[in-house]
């Protein structure tokens, strides 16, 4: 056992490359969950509305202020007292989407508010509707300006998905444990997925640069 042995690893290959596409999906579901809810917090909070506003705020300090894993635990294990189970993998999911959503939700604002106000009476003054003004006046400068942030944030949730290993999500890090456990070949395990997620983080990364480049950029 003194003696590294990559044979392992190699032997088990197709099991870590599944993770890694569990992984992925898992992954771009928070994503793209948690972009929704931070949009629709960002809305939410801009109508002044306190019914509505004081949802929002009570969500961004609850989530923001609390560790993920502890999130994780309440939505598999507590709810589940209340009558409601859900699998891990849709626990996982759920869980990336409100974490990543409350701080998707504080990181959209901080773009919206950089808008100066004229931007948006021009908006009015030209008779668009408010949905219009937010949209095209408010979001997409706002996206534009945040967009970095916003995408080292989903980066960050992507690696966070290895917590979900904890109550047995289908995942990289969970087929990681489970050859390690019957291996007994720590190094080489987990050294093996260190590169792995590095992958992932680069395949993420690449994707939401492409996005970014067709989608953000400012007009040369």
């Amino acid at each position: 056992m003194n003696q590294l042995d990559f044979g392992i690893v190699i032997e088990r290959w197709d099991e870590l490359l599944h993770g890694v596409a569990l992984t992925l999906a898992l992954s771009i579901a928070g994503i793209v969950c948690s972009l929704v809810i931070g949009v629709i917090g960002v809305a939410m909070h801009r109508t002044r509305t306190p019914l509505l506003q004081a949802p929002v705020i009570a969500f961004v300090e609850l989530i923001r202020n609390t560790p993920f894993l502890i999130q994780l635990f309440f939505l598999f294990f507590a709810l589940p007292l209340l009558g409601v189970r859900l699998n891990p993998t849709i626990t996982a999911i759920i869980a990336l989407s409100i974490n990543g959503g409350a701080y998707s939700i504080e990181i959209i604002r901080g773009g919206v508010e950089s808008i100066p106000r004229g931007q948006i009476e021009a908006g009015a003054a030209l008779g668009l509707s408010s949905t219009q003004i937010f949209r095209d006046i408010v979001l997409i400068p706002a996206l534009r300006a945040i967009y970095p942030a916003l995408s080292s944030q989903f980066i960050l949730l992507t690696l966070t998905s290895s917590v979900c290993s904890s109550i047995s999500a289908s995942e990289l890090t969970h087929f990681a444990q489970r050859i390690e456990s019957e291996t007994f070949r720590s190094f080489e395990v987990y050294f093996t997925i260190t590169g792995l997620y590095l992958l992932i983080s680069w395949l993420i990364m690449t994707a939401l640069s492409s996005i970014g480049r067709r989608h953000f950029n400012y007009p040369n």
